[in-house]
């Protein structure tokens, strides 16, 4: 790209490529910023900085400020002096920034975890049998290369890889039905441990649509309303080729037709720097001249001359409207007696102000709710002003408490906060480049926050790719896709609340199998060690190699089991699964050494239940012992997955587990009672046995439930505390980092919820008291002599103390209604006994 250069005090062609700092080069309409530059002597510019900051208006650049490379000139000409070039630029650097970030998945490092921990536990295993086997028992060398075989067979979870691997790959496949393309499978279990979202604002939270606010439209004269302001304002814009504020004043009337129907235009006068307005000069149907303008605010105000408190009075309400970040736009209006275009016509009357601003998705609201029930909290990152975010957040109920770039830049002097706990605690920051966004999300990953980051441009993409879930928002460029984990095919954020859930969801499964697969590795490892150990007893290897099959086959179907996701983000907690699986793995490994004391060295079970003797019976015992492995083995998936009771019915298994265990349990049953295998060394035991075996081992199996609790009352200090149907509850018992704004949104909502519950029943308990079963307080029409009513109104319950936060989207307070079952809120009523209050509104007095 060629452009012209000052130097040497000539202005000549170069190649944008040989730019140095220093040089002065000149920017006009439709050119592309070549390098970060400072502008010189000349009139502002109107430059287009939406492929750094993603917003798509235009912003003015005076003299002494500083433009950026990649940036759009839309308005203006000036000569400006480069200070940066390269990879020095704010676009160089962003691009340098992605190149430069490579992390390392959570999940990778949590299978490498567990891997390690299950070959250091074989090894061990390993190492005893050889030293007691060869040194002390001096056995056989083939005996012992059995039983080191059983070890690396049994202990080793080779169907790890696969299960997680198909797990995600399911979950993958219903996050895209769901709008949310995976490109990178391990985002899943990222996203379930997600705590805060950094969401980009213009396009994703809200429409990147200019819209008139008509609630806040101020008329100044009387004989008007906002709907003529409206119109004056329409005839005042192009109804083609429109620009951003045209199409939005165009598109509040009812039919876009309207802003040319019954008139003819004579003349358009369009947008310039200088004058800063538009205008239309036309005649009606009968025959009157009419002359109506549009633009800045000072502009209009001067054009109109207006003087005194009328003046005072537009300059507060453009004051208000810029403190809540709306952009004024006013409108004006003049006859034209002389019934010519080039008449100055009479004078301009102030018609009134429009306020301009960029509306929310209709479902942002609701989804930045639902975020906070889940416990992920919603940060604004924006590149428009700082009061633009205000008041967005505001709208969304996100919180306010938002801070410009600088802020970034150095520690707070005026509070004891620092830059980390300012990051952690604001709701947003605006005024952002993309070297802003990564350190936002670099500093929140330096607090053990796992961190999604959501954007669509070029500026996004050193910040989807540092953070832990990279979301590309739909109609994302193609750098920030290709940065990005995951793509969503549908616009807002609503579909990352259902793929939070869902990847929950699967999380949970991947976690069960975890606890699982460290508990088997304990229980093979050490249960036939004991065994081979103490009594000399050399198990199959080919056994081992079935048991394995049958329960690979099985755990294969937890893929598509049914789980509760987490109503909290969720994470790898591996001091709890290798503690799960060490104390439920010694258990059972504990539980096959009774069972094979009481086969070998006792006549318990003939003498209890009848059975033949198996003492001494090599085949036999290991028919036994086959059985009572397999099912205790495999029936341990039921515990795991679980934070409840096992046998629980809200957590009940998905049928094709089920069908599995019993499938496979089959089998094992039918090989230990039938099979007659010389090379494996079993003989079969009989239904018998079998009976006996499948008793014992249900009997054992009950225990496991409660190890399970108190493992966790050891961690955590309360065994209950973690399951599914309690974390809400409990959600503001959390640790501080993850309290804020999440979950003690939800444990307030949950204890309103409750209060709900209580008043209802007793409304139930007065009623039946008073005899009036079938009346209902649903808005119904009352008779005032029902003893039921007279009661009602003469003693009702207290309602609960108001709950609210003021960072959720809705404060929800259930009251007792006042006026025949009818709950008055501002600008709607609710039909019920009781009311949703919007967070902020006053409840009407009633009567």
């Amino acid at each position: 790209m060629c452009l012209k250069v000052l130097r040497d005090g000539k202005w000549q062609e170069v190649e944008a490529a040989v730019l140095v700092p220093g040089d002065v080069i000149s920017i006009k309409l439709g050119d592309i910023v070549p390098a970060d530059a400072r502008l010189l002597e000349g009139d502002p510019l109107k430059i287009d900085q939406a492929a750094l900051t993603g917003e798509s208006l235009p912003v003015t650049r005076s003299p002494g400020d500083e433009v950026f490379s990649g940036s759009t000139c839309k308005q203006g000409e000036i000569d400006a002096v480069v200070i940066a070039t390269g990879i020095h630029t704010f676009f160089g650097k962003a691009a340098h920034l992605v190149d430069s970030t490579n992390n390392v998945g959570h999940f990778q490092q949590v299978l490498t975890s567990i891997g390690n921990f299950c070959i250091i536990s074989i090894g061990v295993g390993v190492v005893i049998e050889v030293v007691v086997m060869y040194a002390f028992q001096h056995r056989e060398y083939r005996a012992g290369i059995d039983n080191l075989l059983v070890l690396l067979i049994g202990g080793i979870p080779i169907a790890m890889p696969t299960v997680l691997s198909v797990t995600m790959a399911i979950g993958s496949h219903r996050l895209s039905e769901q709008g949310a393309i995976t490109k990178r499978m391990t985002a899943i279990e990222e996203m379930a441990g997600m705590d805060i979202l950094c969401s980009d604002k213009t396009g994703t939270l809200t429409l990147n649509k200019l819209t008139v606010d008509k609630s806040l439209i101020e008329v100044f004269p009387e004989r008007m309303d906002a709907d003529h302001l409206i119109l004056l304002a329409a005839r005042a814009s192009r109804v083609e080729n429109q620009d951003a504020i045209d199409a939005s004043i165009v598109n509040m009337l009812k039919d876009p037709k309207e802003a040319r129907a019954g008139i003819t235009e004579v003349h358009f006068l369009p947008f310039n720097p200088v004058e800063k307005r538009t205008a239309i000069t036309y005649y009606d149907n009968n025959g009157d001249w009419h002359r109506a303008s549009k633009g800045a605010p000072e502009q209009i105000i001067e054009l109109c001359d207006l003087k005194g408190e009328v003046s005072k009075t537009a300059h507060k309400i453009i004051a208000n409207f810029a403190d809540r970040g709306l952009r004024s736009l006013a409108v004006a209006y003049q006859t034209i007696p002389d019934k010519n275009k080039d008449s100055a016509g009479s004078p301009w009357e102030f018609v009134g102000l429009l306020p301009l601003f960029d509306p929310p998705r209709h479902d942002s609201a609701e989804t930045i709710r639902r975020a906070l029930e889940l416990g992920v909290s919603v940060k604004m990152i924006t590149g428009d002003q700082l009061a633009i975010g205000i008041e967005t957040g505001r709208r969304l109920g996100m919180g306010t408490n938002m801070y410009p770039s600088s802020a970034l830049l150095t520690d707070n002097d005026e509070s004891s906060m620092t830059i980390d706990e300012l990051i952690e605690k604001a709701d947003g920051f605006a005024g952002v480049f993309p070297e802003h966004k990564y350190e936002i999300v670099r500093r929140l990953q330096d607090r053990l926050h796992i961190v999604g980051m959501t954007g669509d441009g070029v500026n996004d993409a050193p910040a989807l790719k540092k953070a832990d879930i990279g979301i590309a928002v739909a109609d994302a460029t193609d750098a920030a896709r290709s940065a990005s984990d995951i793509v969503l095919t549908e616009p807002g954020l609503s579909v990352i609340v259902s793929a939070v859930l869902t990847s929950r969801a699967i999380f949970q499964r991947m976690k069960n199998y975890t606890i699982y697969a460290v508990s088997i590795t304990i229980r093979i490892v050490f249960g036939f060690l004991l065994v081979a150990l103490i009594w000399k007893f050399d198990f199959s290897p080919f056994m081992v190699l079935i048991i394995a099959i049958l329960n690979d086959g099985t755990i294969m179907t937890i893929s598509k089991d049914r789980v509760k996701p987490s109503p909290v983000p969720d994470s790898w907690k591996l001091n709890e699964i290798f503690a799960t699986g060490i104390v439920l793995g010694a258990y059972m490994a504990i539980v096959t050494v009774l069972f094979f004391w009481l086969a070998e060295d006792t006549d318990f079970f003939s003498a209890t239940f009848g059975v033949k003797s198996i003492r001494g019976n090599h085949e036999e015992l290991t028919a036994a012992l086959y059985l009572q492995v397999s099912i205790i083995s495999q029936a341990l998936i039921f515990v795991t997955r679980t934070r409840g009771w096992s046998i629980s019915y809200s957590e009940r298994p998905g049928i094709l587990l089920v069908v599995a265990f019993f499938i496979a349990q089959l089998l094992a049953t039918i090989i230990a009672v039938y099979a007659k295998w010389d090379f494996a060394g079993i003989s079969g035991i009989g239904w018998g046995w079998a009976g006996v075996i499948w008793l014992f081992t249900v009997v054992t199996y009950i225990p496991l439930d409660v190890l399970k609790f108190l493992i966790r009352l050891v961690l955590t200090g309360h065994a209950w505390e973690n399951h599914p149907d309690n974390q809400v509850r409990n959600a503001k018992k959390k640790p501080k980092k993850r309290k804020r704004g999440s979950n003690s949104e939800t444990s307030l909502i949950m204890e309103s919820r409750f209060n709900f519950f209580l008043f209802c029943r007793r409304v139930s308990r007065r009623r039946r008291a008073t005899g009036r079963t079938s009346a209902k307080l649903n808005g119904r029409k009352r008779k005032e002599s029902s003893p039921g009513l007279r009661k009602w109104k003469r003693s009702p319950p207290p309602p609960p103390r108001p709950i609210c936060t003021g960072t959720a989207t809705r404060c929800r307070r259930f009251l007792p209604a006042k006026d025949g079952g009818r709950f008055k809120m501002e600008g709607k009523q609710t039909k019920g006994d009781f009311g949703l209050l919007p967070c902020g509104n006053k409840r009407r007095k009633q009567g």
